[in-house]
């Protein structure tokens, strides 16, 4: 069934239609609004949020209407899950649906009883953010968190992880920012060295607030943008559905609410046929938030392959990806003024 939709999908996609039957592979999940740090570059900066997580009644609609499809879901958003009272139970929720999924932590909460409980769940990635490797960078970005308590706790769980053999894929992220610049080689060289981390990944920052004279060339957008066929779809705590991550943080409206209307009708409302139609005719620019979004853009050969393979494995592969694809086969945005 995954597979079928999966190819369904890839051909939807290399035919530019704008209605689609099959479903999206890839979710982001807000389960919770909560958070316990003030980050610069975080869309909270702009959009406060309420301490409130996802009613259990849109989390099971979402499972229920996505399962037979979904591979994988990312089960972050503006929040920390580790906030999430139920965070434990949605991961066993989902792996009963067969859908993997992700966590993004900061670290603050990842005590060694939260780590054990980790390390036994089902969840089958994580990753540890942090975004300097020096204390006065970490805490400049990262305010409300003590360096040294963030990093003792992401050793710990590394090195709980290592010892139990866990297969939880453990991914360590810096965020490339103005401060960080001349520490990601000593981040790279020092997480690379712990064991238990599986992959150490820079990640451009993806957020206007930090660059805001970013953007990209009318000329970038030959491509369509593979979120409008693939996924991943936001879904909001509430239950409002984003075309993507970047829609909301953009000031996007969302395109249906769960619980509202059937998935499949969300999937392929006015709003999404119509940005798909545009992407479709190269004419992306013509779309606010596509215009001013900050994704780097995939040529349609990475887009056919994360079509082609299981949404796990993508995921896996993503920080290899961007490390040998950016430039030639995934365009960045480009800094103006």
């Amino acid at each position: 069934m995954r597979l079928f939709n999966r190819l369904r999908l890839l051909w939807g996609y290399l035919r530019r239609a704008d209605r689609l039957e099959p479903l999206p592979v890839e979710y982001i999940v807000e389960t919770t609004a909560k958070c316990n740090l003030y980050c610069p570059m975080c869309p909270r900066a702009s959009l406060p949020q309420p301490q409130e997580d996802m009613p259990e009644a849109v989390f099971e609609r979402l499972v229920a209407e996505a399962g037979s499809t979904a591979e994988h879901m990312m089960l972050i958003g503006l929040g920390e899950p580790l906030l999430d009272s139920r965070i434990f139970d949605r991961i066993e929720r989902c792996a009963r649906e067969g859908i993997s999924t992700l966590l993004s932590t900061n670290g603050v909460l990842l005590d060694e009883t939260a780590a054990d409980r980790i390390l036994r769940s089902s969840l089958e990635q994580i990753t540890l953010s942090t975004d300097g490797a020096r204390k006065e960078t970490f805490e400049f970005y990262r305010t409300g968190a003590r360096f040294e308590q963030v990093r003792d706790n992401y050793l710990r769980f590394c090195r709980m992880k290592h010892q139990r053999r866990s297969r939880l894929q453990v991914v360590v992220q810096l965020v490339r920012l103005e401060r960080n610049l001349g520490e990601i080689d000593e981040f790279v060289r020092f997480w690379r060295a712990v064991p238990g981390v599986d992959q150490v990944r820079i990640k451009e920052d993806e957020t206007a607030l930090m660059q805001p004279g970013a953007g990209h060339d009318p000329r970038d957008w030959r491509h369509p943008c593979h979120y409008l066929w693939r996924g991943p779809l936001y879904v909001k705590h509430r239950g409002d559905v984003y075309p993507c991550c970047q829609s909301y943080a953009l000031g996007g409206r969302p395109v249906g609410r769960i619980g509202e209307q059937p998935l499949a009708e969300i999937f392929n409302s006015g709003e999404m046929r119509r940005m798909r139609r545009l992407h479709g005719m190269k004419r992306s620019g013509e779309v606010d938030i596509c215009a001013r979004c900050l994704i780097a853009i995939p040529h349609p050969v990475l887009v056919a392959g994360s079509l082609l393979l299981h949404g796990r494995t993508v995921r896996r592969a993503l920080p290899v990806i961007e490390r040998l694809a950016l430039g030639r086969w995934l365009r960045p945005p480009q800094k103006h003024g």
